[in-house]
């Protein structure tokens, strides 16, 4: 950071929970995910971005959560990255051959790579998830030591491999668990919790078996149900949704001593975070999101995104047209219809959940979505659909799909299954 500045504020995206950053990586503009869930910064897709250089190559592997061998990668030195003034002029990137890993189609937006513990370690790093911008502050800016003294309530964290972890206290069955968690930005989750790393937490009596996402080594597979509470940022959630990996999925994952899960976006959001690396302090203070109940996906579908096409749209443009003069009264007629073609998402059904309602209408897995609730899919979002996806119990969902060039109508209730 230039020392003249007392802070750097950078402008993100938040979409299912997560951050997005643009961060000029040897001079290129691209897209990252701020991850306090890894230590370094991964690159795993390019798109268009053939121009970039890359210094300094050696061949490595890497491992994660998945259930799958290692991959191939390479590790970069000597590179410059950028974001909005707050630079480093000698930062190592991994790149990732397994071009499965890119999860951009889960968020609807391209996604370049990871960035995690580099980001963080030297400066306060303030994350506003309600004003979607994130404030890296100097030491020198003595004011931010003030505000967060006088608005924040304080934490103490441990940083353990170039991670931060939090202690909390989670309540199950009458029993309270005092328990390390990972405070993972990375994680769209509430909470993980892994029950092959302690005896004192047990799945609930309720739950339902799941996809959870894509790791560097694999896909990621497990449960999810209510438990009663767990405490963090001096409040306590009840009845949250915990989600549980199945032990296969997480073989190949390091895990610090006494870990027992992660503590992800779906909670974070609810606050703005304050990380303070060097001090061993995280900072928080409530939004207007902290007591909204935690919803599950009632639909039984996932979505993702497809790609983009052209679509064709008849406009009306009253300052273009084509004039036609009638030849019996010489009235002017002025036709102000215009073609437009324009790029637009395309939106697919990744997975059907087994006797889900949407199962159960007959959606399938890779039906091409064209409307849903009377909306032309083109234009909506991801964010835009899960959040209708887990809106209402009993909320009709009628949707209009395309399988194998043919266009199906269907029709179910949301219906809470945890």
């Amino acid at each position: 950071m230039d020392k003249a500045k007392k802070k750097v504020v950078i402008p993100f995206k938040l979409i299912n929970n997560l951050i997005f950053i643009p961060i000029k990586v040897n001079g290129e503009e691209l897209t990252f995910l701020l991850d306090t869930g890894v230590e370094e910064t991964i690159l795993f897709s390019l798109d268009d971005k053939e121009q970039i250089k890359f210094f300094h190559i050696e061949k490595l592997k890497l491992k994660g959560l998945g259930s799958n061998e290692a991959v191939d990668a390479y590790k970069s030195s000597k590179n410059k990255l950028d974001a909005n003034g707050y630079t480093d002029l000698d930062h190592e990137i991994y790149l990732v051959l397994d071009q499965e890993f890119n999860f951009s189609s889960q968020v609807g937006i391209p996604v370049n790579g990871i960035i995690g513990y580099h980001f963080f370690k030297n400066h306060k790093v303030a994350i506003d998830y309600e004003n979607k911008k994130v404030t890296v502050y100097a030491d020198s800016n003595k004011k931010i030591i003030k505000q967060l003294n006088r608005r924040f309530f304080k934490d103490s964290i441990s940083i353990e491999d170039s991670k931060p972890y939090f202690i909390s206290r989670i309540t199950q069955n009458d029993n309270t668990v005092s328990s390390k968690l990972l405070l993972d930005t990375g994680n769209s989750d509430a909470l993980w919790i892994f029950l092959n790393k302690t005896q004192a937490i047990i799945k609930p009596d309720y739950y339902i078996h799941d996809f959870l996402g894509r790791g560097f080594s694999g896909e990621i597979f497990g449960i999810r149900g209510r438990i009663a509470s767990f405490s963090f940022g001096n409040n306590t959630f009840n009845k949250p949704i915990a989600t549980f990996p199945d032990s296969t999925s997480i073989k190949s994952a390091n895990f610090v001593s006494k870990r027992v899960g992660s503590i992800g976006g779906e909670v974070l959001s609810r606050f703005k975070v304050v990380f303070d690396y060097k001090n061993h302090l995280v900072y928080t203070s409530p939004n207007d999101k902290l007591n909204e109940p935690f919803n599950f996906n009632m639909s039984g579908i996932e979505v993702e995104h497809a790609g983009l096409e052209w679509t064709k749209e008849t406009v009306e443009d009253v300052r273009q047209g084509i004039k036609v003069y009638s030849s019996t009264n010489d009235e002017r007629i002025q036709n102000s219809l215009q073609i437009r073609f324009e790029l637009k998402p395309i939106f697919s059904i990744a997975s059907v959940r087994v006797n889900s309602n949407a199962e159960k209408a007959g959606l399938k897995k890779g039906d091409k979505i064209l409307k849903i609730n009377g909306k032309n899919a083109h234009d909506l979002t991801i964010e835009r659909i899960n959040g209708l996806l887990k809106s209402e119990e009993g909320k009709t969902i009628e949707i209009e799909i395309e399988r194998n060039n043919k266009t199906y109508s269907y029709s179910f209730q949301l219906k809470s299954i945890l």
